[in-house]
């Protein structure tokens, strides 16, 4: 008899049982307007796809199922959002329930996506360490490609990176000041915070295959923008775990440390081999998240380093100028090496002091 070929594994995010958010229905209810109406006139489904991460043995895939006009063109799209005000990321239509097939490797799977238009999930495979493409196919609509990170197995460093006010100059916290980074200017005109992009292209140097892991609340609507920014200014790619904007299952809007809490647990977990470098700010949850995080996971975190705002910045990040509680030098308290610095540079030389201790 001939054998029948083995159904791959696919294990999708898991979806709250609890009813969702009054909120959150309203919001259904109205997108499910929306896109009837927009598939009317024509509209089809196109994926915007996120960079993901894994093992040779089992991978994640991200991304976004998103209702396109029949006048889109993916390359002129491209091209025009290269520089284009924040809020213009924000006028997106996302295609709940829409079936997608996702090719990566010799593997392929049917996917759907969620309430949000959302796709995660992981997919065991069998792939060399590096870079590798994945194909997402929507049920009608233009094919898509992306990328997934095959981390090698073996003891090895990783770093996990905040974005706002670690990589990239934002002091967003304050409602004000955050509204106008993200809506209101240019991709462009965003700048980095000196020495960082050096300090962590010096680790990819030293040690090759070291996986980036980018982790910020901010927005899904913004990825290309960050990812383009990271690309322009010389930081090394890895994949963005951001968080989505509005209504969930449990409230009007996501936790940022929860979700930073999430993302830390589930990078430990599917990357146990992984000593993971944790970069961020004193001007926020950062210090008080990777504390927590290193006292849950000893075994998992290789070291701390904690770029220290100036007064002005921290009067902008929350309305104080001393650092926010528990992001004082010597706060953190975990035990495992910790640098502070203002920049990139100062970091550098602290963690090598910290690392030698």
């Amino acid at each position: 008899m001939p054998q029948t070929a083995p159904v791959p594994s696919v294990t999708t995010q898991a979806t709250p049982s609890q009813r969702p958010h009054r909120a959150a229905r309203i919001e259904d209810r109205w997108r499910a307007v929306v896109s009837r109406l927009q598939k009317a006139r024509g509209w089809r489904p196109r994926v915007e796809p996120f960079a993901g991460y894994g093992s040779p043995r089992r991978v994640r895939v991200l991304g976004r199922v998103l209702l396109a006009s029949p006048a889109f063109d993916p390359a002129l799209h491209e091209r025009e959002s290269a520089d284009r005000r924040g809020w213009r990321y924000f006028f997106t239509a996302p295609a709940p329930r829409e079936e997608v097939r996702v090719h990566v490797g010799d593997v392929t799977v049917d996917l759907v996506s969620d309430r949000g238009g959302y796709l995660d999930a992981t997919i065991d495979v069998a792939l060399t360490p590096g870079w590798h493409d994945v194909t997402f196919r929507p049920s009608s609509g233009a094919v898509a490609k992306g990328r997934v990170f095959v981390v090698a197995d073996g003891r090895r460093l990783g770093v996990v990176s905040d974005i706002d006010d670690t990589a990239m100059v934002t002091a967003v916290p304050r409602p004000l000041i955050a509204a106008w980074n993200t809506f209101v200017r240019h991709s462009s005109a965003r700048v980095p915070v000196p020495g960082m992009a050096a300090l962590y292209r010096g680790i990819a140097t030293e040690r090759p295959g070291t996986p980036f892991v980018y982790v910020s609340t901010g927005a899904w609507n913004t990825a290309a923008n960050l990812r383009r920014f990271l690309q322009r200014h010389g930081f090394p790619p890895g994949p963005l775990l951001l968080t989505d904007w509005g209504p969930t299952n449990t409230g009007w809007f996501r936790s940022g440390p929860e979700h930073k809490d999430t993302a830390l647990e589930r990078l430990f977990r599917e990357l146990p081999d992984v000593d993971w470098l944790l970069i961020g700010d004193d001007g926020q949850h950062d210090p008080e998240i990777y504390a927590r995080a290193a006292r849950r996971f000893p075994d998992h975190v290789a070291a701390v380093a904690i770029r220290e705002l100036t007064p002005a910045q921290q009067v902008l990040a929350h309305g104080s100028p001393l650092p926010a509680p528990g992001s004082l030098p010597g706060e953190v308290g975990t035990g495992v090496p910790t640098a502070f610095g203002p920049d990139g540079d100062a970091l550098t030389r602290a963690l090598a002091r910290a690392l030698r201790r």
